[in-house]
């Protein structure tokens, strides 16, 4: 129901843009535009939204991104890459590596660049995308975090790069296509996803604040998220893309022989504006910045992001 509002509010404010040809002011009947081709847009796709397009069988798709997380706290240093393969015409598998270097605000720095969970992926179309009849692209998504990453019994505390917990995400992936007045190609997505998290086993200084001499457990809240981004192709080569996202997370509690602390829930929103070039159908590059304004227990931040595809 949220995608198809969605898709139907802005179909319908594409429809009332103003657009003036110069053949209108001679008093002449204007020709519609001609509409894009869906061949003439290249695209690398938003920063968070992923697609639920499937991978065509016995293909790769390869999209690794470099960030900077700023805040008051520091700076806080990451790369991830989706390494996904077309296990059949409608399976999509792969994996998402994760690594890490922690800068803070008057701690210690990483002694090294660390090495995160690591996420295994798989997402099943249900729908293919079809303009002509009007049906969306949708898949129904699994993520599986494996916690390989460091969470405790750290040295320092910018050297813990995971949370000790499996974590297993379901999700709903969307996307459809409009035509603006202009011709042009407007591309939605929305995200929708939970999350739940096993019990992490907790010893001495770790991610979850405890200190020396901590002998315990942790338990990730749950969350749940979504995400409405949309993408206009300006050019070929050229795409204007906007992330649009929220999240919710539990709280967290971490327990000991002495009792029970949690966190408080978290609601984050987050804007993600960016820019595309495409050098062609299977390469290309995106460039931006996530933005989450300070509320509640959520500090500050900005994230500078840049991001390369390849579809081999």
């Amino acid at each position: 129901m949220m995608q198809r509002i969605a898709w139907h509010f802005l179909a319908a404010l594409a429809a009332g843009l103003p657009m003036v040809p110069a053949s209108a002011q001679s008093g002449a009947d204007p020709a519609p535009p001609a509409r894009q081709s869906l061949d003439d847009a290249w695209w690398t796709g938003p920063v968070v939204a992923n697609s639920p397009a499937p991978l065509p069988l016995g293909h790769f798709y390869v999209e690794s991104y470099l960030f900077d997380v700023r805040s008051d706290g520091g700076d806080g240093f990451g790369s991830q890459t989706y390494l996904l393969y077309g296990l059949t015409d409608r399976w999509t598998v792969g994996l998402r590596p994760s690594f890490g270097y922690t800068r803070p605000v008057g701690g210690s720095p990483s002694a090294h660049v660390g090495v995160g969970d690591l996420a295994l992926h798989a997402h099943y179309a249900l729908t293919t995308l079809d303009p002509g009849s009007g049906t969306p692209a949708i898949a129904l998504a699994i993520e599986e975090s494996l916690p390989i990453g460091r969470h405790d019994r750290l040295d320092r505390a910018s050297n813990g790069f995971g949370n000790g917990a499996y974590v297993t995400t379901l999700a709903v992936y969307a996307q459809q296509v409009f035509w603006l007045p202009n011709g042009r190609i407007l591309r939605g997505r929305i995200n929708i996803g939970g999350s739940l998290s096993s019990r992490a086993t907790v010893h001495d200084l770790s991610v979850y604040g405890t200190s020396a001499g901590f002998d315990g457990t942790a338990r990730p809240g749950a969350s749940v998220s979504f995400d409405n981004a949309w993408e206009y192709s300006i050019t070929r080569n050229w795409v204007l893309a906007a992330d649009f996202y929220y999240r919710h997370d539990a709280p967290t509690s971490v327990r000991d022989a002495s009792g029970t602390r949690r966190t408080g829930t978290f609601d984050t929103f987050a804007l993600v504006p960016a820019v595309e070039y495409n050098w062609s159908p299977r390469i290309g590059v995106i460039a931006g910045a996530r933005y989450i304004p300070a509320r509640g227990h959520n500090a500050r931040s900005l994230t500078p992001i840049v991001a390369l595809s390849v579809f081999l």
